[in-house]
C-alpha cells in the first residue's frame, strides 16, 4: 500500500498541469514550496481510487500519513482529483465534490491570499462540508449547491463532524478545523495550518 502513498516535487509533467490555473503568473509561492501527492482513497461504494493533490512542502509527511489511516480505515473521501480539472475554479470542485488543497487565491469577499494559496489547507468532501458566512446580512453558502446540508444536526453522507476520524486524523497532525474555530463563519470543509500567514 505504502507505494501508492508517495510525494514528488513539481516536474515539468506536473506543472505543465498547474501553469495558467491553481499556480497562477502572480503567484508569490515558488515551485520548490510544493509538493504532488499521489493517494489511494474509498468512496461510498467501497472503490478504490487513486487521488492526487498539491500542497505546501511543509505539511505533505503529514498529509500522506492522514491519507493512509483515512484509507485504512475506509473514511469515505468521494474524489480526489487536482483543482486544474476545474480550471481552477473552486466553486465548480466543490460543486462535484471534489477534495483538493492548493490553489492560488484569495480570501473570499477580501483581498487576503487564502492559505490554499499558500498550499497549506485542505478541503474534504466540500459540496456536503460546505462553507457558510454572513456578508453584509445575506447568507453565503459554498458551494452554491449545498444548502441542503447546511444543518449539521441531520445525517448525511460524507459529512465532516469535530469527533469523526478526519478530524481526530487532521488534529493529530496540528490542523485546525473550519468548523469551529470562528464566530462569525463555518468551514466544514477546510482543515489548515497556519503559518503567520491569513487563511
Amino acid at each position: 500500500m505504502d507505494k501508492s502513498f508517495y510525494s514528488v516535487e513539481i516536474g515539468d509533467k506536473i506543472f505543465v498541469r498547474i501553469d495558467g490555473k491553481s499556480y497562477k503568473k502572480d503567484c508569490p509561492l515558488p515551485l520548490e514550496d510544493l509538493r504532488y501527492l499521489h493517494v489511494l482513497h474509498k468512496n461510498l461504494r467501497g472503490e478504490i481510487l487513486e487521488g492526487e493533490l498539491i500542497c505546501n512542502v511543509k505539511i505533505a509527511e503529514n498529509l500522506l500519513e492522514i491519507f493512509k489511516k483515512l484509507y485504512a480505515a475506509n473514511y469515505p473521501i468521494e474524489k480526489m482529483r487536482l483543482i486544474d480539472e476545474y480550471d481552477a475554479d473552486d466553486e465548480l470542485s466543490m460543486r462535484d465534490n471534489n477534495s483538493s488543497c492548493f490553489n492560488f487565491r484569495y480570501v473570499s469577499y477580501t483581498n487576503r491570499i487564502s492559505l490554499h494559496g499558500y498550499g497549506l489547507a485542505v478541503d474534504i468532501n466540500p459540496l456536503y462540508n460546505p462553507y457558510i458566512k454572513t456578508v453584509d446580512g445575506k447568507k453565503i453558502i459554498a458551494p452554491d449547491n449545498s444548502a441542503d446540508f447546511e444543518d449539521r444536526s441531520k445525517n448525511f453522507p460524507y459529512k465532516i463532524e469535530e469527533n469523526d476520524l478526519c478530524c481526530r486524523l487532521f488534529a493529530a497532525q496540528g490542523f485546525l478545523w473550519g468548523g469551529n474555530c470562528w464566530d462569525d463563519e463555518f468551514d466544514y470543509q477546510h482543515f489548515f495550518i497556519e503559518e503567520g500567514v491569513n487563511r
